[in-house]
C-alpha cells in the first residue's frame, strides 16, 4: 500500500505548470513543501514510525486535503491565464 501522496503524483497533468510554479512562485513553493512534510509526516504515523492520537492524525490529514486543494486552485487559475 502506498502511503505517500506526493502532489505531483496526484496530478500527473499537471507537472510542468507545478515546476513553473514552484520555481515562479515563492507563495506556492511553500505550501508545496507544507504538503510534503505533512505527508511525510502522515506516513510516517501511518507506519508507526512516530505515534499521534486518532484527533491528531485526521487534524494533519485535514491539513494536508486543505493544502492540496489550495495548490490544485493556483495551478488550474495558472494554467487558466496561460488559455487567455
Amino acid at each position: 500500500m502506498d502511503l505517500h501522496h506526493p502532489f505531483v503524483k496526484e496530478f500527473p497533468a499537471h507537472r510542468e505548470t507545478i515546476r513553473s510554479l514552484k520555481l515562479a512562485d515563492g507563495k506556492f513553493r511553500s505550501a508545496f513543501e507544507e504538503y510534503h512534510q505533512l505527508d511525510d509526516e502522515i506516513c510516517r504515523i501511518e507506519e508507526d514510525v512516530e505515534y499521534a492520537s486518532d484527533q491528531q492524525i485526521d487534524e494533519l490529514k485535514f491539513k494536508r486535503a486543505k493544502l492540496k486543494d489550495a495548490l490544485y486552485a493556483s495551478v488550474q487559475k495558472h494554467e487558466a491565464g496561460l488559455k487567455l
